[in-house]
């Protein structure tokens, strides 16, 4: 399609001369500008896609896909409807469990955390809290010696192993002079970190049998949580738990309980990256003025070019080889830098805060202890094609007005 004489005068127009010095600037802005636009929509866009696995992976490995509530109070023979969901198709593990909101308090320093009483056996089936044990061990949990925290509310707390955490529910006992909050202390024997702030800060696993005895439900529980095979199929099986589980029980899927979560990341992501791709937009603007420029600069060339045979077609694609590889050329670079930059983001990240000295990616606010990127490839090839796909409908117009220059007129004027 293009011959040696059509790649030789592209390639010709492109190097810098002291005359045409000035278009070859803007070309090397316009590669610069594709190459970094389509490096920036790569990276976001693995950045999000990370953050958005990254947290669902967490939350749903710590609360399950489907959670089960009493409806007024408790759940009582709750032993029966575990049973019960067990044997539903496609059901890994069911942990009943007592939920209640507490002020915790040590050390001088108090702070609302959230109780959740579980079984031992429950608990080390859940794997990301398990697998997370950085101090102390589950056995002892399991057998009932005291509670598991994480390691950010033991740093927040100053507490350690073996130490004491006091509760203070405000369902308080109720005395001849009124309500007084029930306190309790309970040793730590245990300390995880599963890598999200928010849990790692304000959750506390508590041995099952405590909870009851803490929160007054002896025979029964708050809740029962069900983690299941295949997280999209969690709504379906949820109708089916809520038939066995029976009336005044409320079934949920994650998709439910978290929908304003994940539907605002998603709509971040579409966001994000309709404004990245104004990056492209404008770079291929910027090859669009470029051959104009260099199709004025080159009239005179053009109609000598046309005088000696050259058709119109070998005219339009000598300017249209010499758009095109910039474009090209820009985002294959984009493509290098974008995969190059996912593959080693935390370490760029450390290298940044080492030398500015401050947090750049901060727990506290976004849940997470380390940047996560994960390429969708197939949203890699759509940066691609879309800046390959800009870049070449960016030389059309040039390179058809290019073709139509009368070779009369064009050395008429020089």
């Amino acid at each position: 399609m293009f011959g040696s004489f059509e790649r030789m005068v592209a390639g010709r127009y492109l190097r810098a001369r002291r005359k045409e010095g000035f278009v070859s600037v803007i070309a090397g802005f316009s590669l610069l500008g594709i190459g970094l636009g389509v490096a920036t929509l790569i990276i976001v866009m693995a950045v999000m896609n990370g953050y958005r696995q990254d947290i669902m992976d967490r939350i749903l490995g710590v609360n399950g896909h489907i959670d089960v509530r009493g409806v007024e109070f408790s759940i009582p023979d709750y032993d029966l409807r575990v049973d019960a969901i067990k044997n539903l198709p496609g059901v890994v593990a069911v942990m009943p469990q007592i939920s209640g909101q507490v002020m915790a308090t040590s050390q001088g320093v108090s702070s609302g955390a959230l109780v959740r009483g579980v079984r031992g056996e429950d608990l080390a089936a859940r794997t990301v809290i398990s697998e997370n044990i950085v101090q102390g061990s589950l056995p002892a949990f399991a057998r009932g010696e005291g509670l598991m925290i994480g390691v950010r509310m033991a740093e927040r707390f100053r507490v350690n192993l073996g130490d004491s955490l006091t509760l203070i529910s405000p369902k308080g006992n109720v005395t001849a002079f009124g309500t007084a909050p029930r306190l309790k202390d309970y040793p730590i024997v245990a300390l995880f970190d599963v890598g999200m702030s928010d849990f790692d800060s304000s959750i506390i696993f508590m041995p099952l049998n405590l909870a009851q005895t803490y929160f007054k439900y002896p025979d029964s529980v708050t809740g029962i949580e069900i983690q299941v095979a295949d997280p999209d199929q969690a709504r379906f099986i949820a109708r089916e738990v809520a038939g066995i589980a029976g009336p005044g029980v409320r079934v949920l899927s994650w998709e439910q309980t978290n929908s304003t979560f994940f539907n605002a990341l998603q709509v971040e992501r579409n966001v994000m990256f309709l404004i990245l791709t104004l990056i492209i937009v404008v770079a291929a603007f910027n090859i669009i003025a470029g051959l104009i420029m260099l199709v004025k600069d080159k009239g005179r060339d053009i109609a000598i070019l046309r005088t000696m045979g050259a058709t119109r077609g070998m005219i339009m694609r000598v300017f249209f080889l010499a758009g095109a590889s910039v474009g090209v050329t820009g985002t294959l670079l984009g493509l290098i830098l974008g995969i190059l930059f996912c593959e080693n983001i935390e370490s760029v990240r450390q290298v940044l805060e080492s030398i500015t000295g401050t947090n750049l990616f901060s727990a506290e606010i976004y849940f997470l202890s380390t940047i996560p990127a994960e390429m969708d490839w197939g949203e890699v090839a759509s940066v691609v094609m879309m800046g390959l796909g800009l870049s070449f409908a960016a030389t059309l117009y040039p390179s058809w007005r290019a073709a139509n220059t009368d070779p009369v007129e064009a050395l008429r004027y020089e």
